[in-house]
């Protein structure tokens, strides 16, 4: 499966700039006969948290009809990062995907809500689970904080997904606990991980990329830099069940021991 990162910067507070973007990467990334494309985290606009009342997406269905409309057109699969939405007058850390016939097979609330960017004075935490079938695969994905939560992965990851899609706004001081991270989820679930980052700036914070993809043995086999850009790479599924079939990991856990 190629799959290609869309490492991009976002417009504070924009949506409409942000959707041409987004839809702009869209059509590159089919062009270049990629099965799927990943964005990072709220795209549609950034940290501007005291302006959701305004901008963000009510019940999510601009994002819904943009993206869905997109996928069908170019035959494109979309895990599409996460959306400021609206609900009720609750906002939410959404995060959608679609398969390449533009059908919604994923939506997920992110979970852990990030305190120094002041998230949960704003927004509503999630409570489900993120376990869906993209291209003929199980996945699962989260949202940046989450990485940071191994039993929350792991409680996904049970379920059996091959591939664990990440997207983030992760900030560059702390982007070398990003890859250590992301190689240790990659290791410990034996799945592969795609992790996409932001590039660019907000009022509070500096964003480099570094999007990475990694291989089930903890390899890095994508590195993205710190260029806002579209990267491919071609992973081969069949790995996972290769890796998992050495070290059962899964068939050995004691969940009776584990509170």
């Amino acid at each position: 499966m190629k799959i290609a990162l869309a490492q991009m910067d976002v417009f504070l507070g924009n949506p409409k700039k942000n959707f041409e973007k987004v839809q702009q990467f869209v059509i590159q990334a089919a062009e270049k006969k990629a099965d799927l494309v990943v964005f990072p985290e709220m795209w549609n606009t950034g940290y501007a948290l005291s302006a959701l009342t305004t901008i963000a997406d009510v019940d999510g269905r601009l994002t819904q009809e943009k993206l869905s409309k997109w996928a069908k057109e170019n035959q494109i699969s979309i895990v599409a990062g996460s959306v400021a939405t609206q609900t009720s007058g609750k906002f939410y850390n959404c995060s959608y995907s679609f398969d390449a016939s533009g059908n919604l097979v994923s939506t997920y609330n992110k979970v852990h809500l990030f305190g120094p960017m002041n998230e949960e004075k704003f927004i509503q935490s999630g409570t489900k689970e993120n376990v869906f079938e993209l291209n003929g695969i199980l996945s699962s994905a989260v949202i940046c904080y989450d990485l940071r939560f191994p039993e929350w992965i792991r409680t996904n990851m049970a379920k059996g997904p091959e591939i664990l899609y990440v997207v983030a706004q992760w900030p560059k001081e702390r982007i070398e606990q990003w890859k250590i991270l992301l190689q240790a989820r990659a290791i410990e679930n034996q799945a592969f991980v795609v992790a996409v980052n932001r590039v660019g700036k907000d009022q509070n914070n500096q964003f480099d990329g570094h999007s990475l993809v990694v291989n089930p043995l903890g390899k890095i086999i994508l590195a993205c830099g710190v260029n806002e850009g579209l990267q491919l790479v071609d992973i081969d599924p069949s790995e996972v069940m290769r890796v998992r079939g050495q070290i059962p990991v899964f068939e050995d856990r004691r969940v009776e021991l584990y509170h």
